[in-house]
């Protein structure tokens, strides 16, 4: 094997449940810590010091603080943007400079303190934590909405991911109350995953339905989706094989890349040539199997990405997996149950699986999706070293249908949500409209039309559009 093989050495996960609790570069100290101690590895011999995007806190200079905290002078820093992707691409940056020879250690972690802000939030007081950005930098994604999206206030997850389970509900034949039944059926069992997972946010149980309570993006319901405001850390360091046999860590501890993938669809999810499914995700897959030299049915373990029920979806339907599969959908719990801390789940999802391949030889699947199911990785881990890397270059990228912003007339729905609001209560509708030249937003407002889109399916279905020239609003 070549000494510069990359491995995953060291691994480190914290849940804090007592609030308020410490700031994210606490949370970041704590499990570099522990996974460098894992690892063997002093953390001030670390090449390369990697931080998740954290929505709790800006901070001036995150990964030099932590370097401060840590005694380290890495060659290497990097802070990521905001997506869920971002652990998988800090690895796979992590493990490439590995191989090639520039590195011999890295680290990458990622923390959220949400639940902490929230706490302080409620008490009336501002979160007392140092080191803040001045001036605050914009936020850190990589693009921002479409001025469309935005001017519909359509730019949240848990309206614009429902859009597109609406779309694959009607394209799959699934009646309304059937999609979710079907969708408590398949959460229910990643609900006992997390409650003997120590680290999960929830650690309960749950029946079928136990979980269709109230709803937030119809027709989405509280009980299934991700749950942001959590406390939570974790960290893996990577390290050549060379450094691992000088730190004398056992060859049954050590973790393989087989190999990795990333794909794009369109960032807008108007523009996304079918709502309901992704050709990207399939290319992410194909690629990321072809590069580990394995398969889905090599796997002993999956963790699928399931921040939403469609993200589940559009996974197993492009990989042939059953949603009911025995190996499972996740070995955390999954985001609305162990915990969706912002951009860092993934971390929390490959830690979990490098510590279930350390016990158990074998091989497992760990799949990331960022933005608006814009963005997807897939990257298979081993007990066993072999395959090619892969990278960060896109397997796949969607080819765009154009959005129309400004719109009158008839068109038919291809996707649509009701949002509800805290205590229950429907707010408005959004609609993504098929209509000549491309696709519209549109919001629904009258109250009859927004029960009626509650219980009969749009999907399909001719609306009139009119437009003050900056909102579309749709009515039928």
């Amino acid at each position: 094997m070549d000494p510069r093989t990359p491995c995953l050495i060291g691994i480190a996960q914290r849940t804090i449940r007592e609030q308020p609790g410490p700031e994210p570069l606490d949370l970041w100290e704590s499990v570099a810590r522990a996974a460098a101690d894992d690892a063997r590895l002093p953390v001030g011999r670390l090449d390369s010091i990697q931080i998740v995007h954290t929505d709790s806190w800006q901070y001036d200079a995150p990964v030099g603080r932590l370097a401060e905290r840590l005694g380290a002078t890495p060659r290497h820093q990097a802070y990521s943007k905001v997506s869920g992707t971002a652990p998988q691409l800090l690895i796979g940056a992590a493990a490439a400079g590995i191989a090639a020879g520039e590195l011999e250690s890295a680290l990458v972690t990622g923390a959220e303190a949400l639940a902490t802000r929230r706490a302080y939030r409620k008490a009336g007081e501002h979160a007392p934590w140092s080191h803040a950005a001045d001036p605050r930098p914009p936020y850190g994604w990589e693009r921002p909405p479409h001025p469309s999206a935005l001017a519909h206030g359509l730019f949240l997850p848990v309206h614009t991911y429902p859009i597109m389970e609406t779309a694959r509900r009607a394209a799959v034949g699934l009646a309304i109350q059937d999609e979710m039944r079907e969708r408590a059926r398949i959460m229910a069992p990643m609900t006992e995953v997390a409650a003997a997972n120590p680290y999960a946010w929830r650690r309960v149980a749950r029946t079928p339905d136990e979980l269709l309570d109230r709803f937030v993006g119809w027709p989405y319901t509280r009980s299934t989706v991700a749950v942001l405001e959590v406390d939570q850390a974790a960290a893996v360091v990577l390290a050549s094989s060379r450094l691992a046999d000088r730190l004398g860590v056992p060859h049954d501890q050590r973790v393989y890349l087989r190999g990795w993938a990333y794909a794009e669809d369109t960032w807008e999810v108007a523009a996304r040539p079918a709502l309901g499914s992704s050709p990207a995700v399939a290319a992410a897959a194909r690629a990321a199997f072809e590069r580990a030299g394995l398969g889905l049915d090599d796997m002993h373990a999956l963790d699928v990405y399931s921040c939403f029920a469609i993200a589940l979806r559009q996974a197993c339907d492009a990989i042939g997996l059953d949603p009911l599969d025995p190996r499972g959908l996740t070995v955390t719990g999954g985001l609305p149950y162990a915990g969706g801390p912002a951009s860092d789940y993934v971390l929390h999802s490959t830690a979990t699986m490098a510590g279930l391949l350390r016990a158990q030889s074998g091989h497992g699947l760990v799949t990331g999706v960022g933005m608006h199911l814009t963005k997807h990785t897939y990257a298979v881990w081993s007990s066993e070293p072999g395959g090619r890397l892969g990278g960060a270059t896109p397997v796949h990228t969607a080819e765009e249908v154009p959005v129309v912003a400004s719109y009158s007339g008839v068109g038919k729905v291809a996707g649509y949500t009701v949002a509800h609001g805290p205590g229950g209560a429907t707010e408005r509708g959004f609609l993504v409209v098929e209509v000549p030249g491309g696709r519209a937003y549109a919001v629904v407002e009258e109250a009859d039309l927004l029960a009626e889109a509650e219980e009969r399916e749009l999907v399909g279905r001719e609306v009139r559009v009119a437009t003050d020239g900056k909102v579309n609003v749709a009515s039928w």
